[in-house]
């Protein structure tokens, strides 16, 4: 479970359910890709100083539950993760060109919801009754 990380002046959790495909959904995330491209998610977290909580990697969607900070937008997130694995599962696997032709690996688009350790329905309750 991601923990609260600590800002100058914040106390955050910031967490997000991302999900993503292969272009034209693909069934191409299995062995050796599947692998190497996990590694790749990771080692871009690490560097960029984000959390994966979750991964499953599935022959055509990616699921990650990732933790950011508040200076970095899902949309920011998720553009540094697919461009910078795209560039290297494509140099690295040469035979996906046959089914994957163009400049890009993944699909435009992607699938983004909050995480949280509580629903929003406790938390509203919670708001709602502050004054009690």
């Amino acid at each position: 479970m991601a923990k609260y990380w600590t800002g100058a002046h914040t106390k955050h959790r910031l967490c997000y359910h991302l999900v993503w495909i292969p272009k034209y959904r693909k069934r191409v995330l299995s062995g050796k890709i599947a692998i190497h491209l996990k590694r790749l998610l990771y080692e871009a977290c690490k560097v960029n100083r984000w959390y994966i909580s979750e991964i499953s990697i599935q022959e055509e969607h990616v699921h990650v539950v990732i933790q950011l900070p508040p200076r970095v937008s899902v949309a920011e997130a998720v553009q540094t993760l697919k461009g910078g694995t795209s560039r290297i599962i494509r140099a690295e696997f040469p035979e996906l060109e046959e089914f994957l032709w163009g400049d890009s690996f993944w699909a435009d688009g992607y699938f983004a919801e909050t995480v949280g350790q509580v629903n929003e329905e406790v938390i509203r309750k919670y708001i709602r009754d502050q004054n009690k």
